[in-house]
């Protein structure tokens, strides 16, 4: 009979302990990663100073922040810039900067739809001056259009197609732009600024 061979329990390591992983622990923030940080926010706070005052007041900011901002606009010199742009940065590290963010970008978004809007409204008066026959087309989009409109927008297309063959300053097309913003009626929440500057532009 042959001797019964039992296999050795294999080593193990005695009393190893591992140290606990805390995964709440924070670990160090990087120099690079903090730049970034400081360069956004100082960015942020050189946006703020392009708004209007209208919108400054809407974002309800703090006291010190809003008087930083309004200086800007009145400081000229490069060096004198620079600085007070460290300061904005200073000051953006000091608050909760995510009101301020989320406004912006329903701002931006606001921008973007209004662009569009706008751009609309161009390709439609520069195709009814180029072919008046595009009235009906336009009448057809917009059926609620109210005939003393209609009336008046075939004058306005004849004096426009005239001041472009005479080279004269499109006052008539500019009538044109104002009549189709409201005919089709502008986005909510429209910011005549905005309107102001397009006109003057068309």
């Amino acid at each position: 009979m042959k001797p019964q061979i039992t296999a050795k329990p294999k080593k193990t390591a005695k009393n190893t302990e591992y140290a606990p992983v805390d995964l709440d622990t924070d670990l160090p923030i990087s120099k690079t990663k903090l730049k970034a940080e400081a360069d956004a926010q100082q960015a942020l706070g050189v946006r703020l100073c392009a708004l209007s005052k209208e919108k400054l007041t809407k974002l309800d900011l703090p006291e010190a922040l809003l008087e930083a901002v309004l200086e800007n606009k009145k400081i000229t010199a490069n060096g004198a810039m620079r600085r007070h742009k460290q300061y904005l940065g200073r000051l953006m590290r000091d608050i909760d900067t995510s009101p301020i963010e989320e406004q912006l970008a329903k701002w931006d978004g606001k921008h973007t739809a209004e662009n569009a809007y706008f751009h609309g409204l161009e390709r439609w008066r520069d195709r009814l001056i180029a072919d008046a026959n595009v009235l009906n087309a336009l009448i057809t989009e917009y059926p609620q259009t109210d005939p003393l409109d209609i009336q008046q927008l075939r004058t306005l297309i004849r004096n426009a197609q005239k001041e472009l063959l005479a080279g004269k300053p499109p006052k008539s097309s500019r009538e044109i732009f104002k009549m189709l913003r409201t005919i089709t009626q502008a986005p909510a929440d429209y910011d005549d600024e905005d309107d102001k500057a397009r006109l003057d532009a068309s």
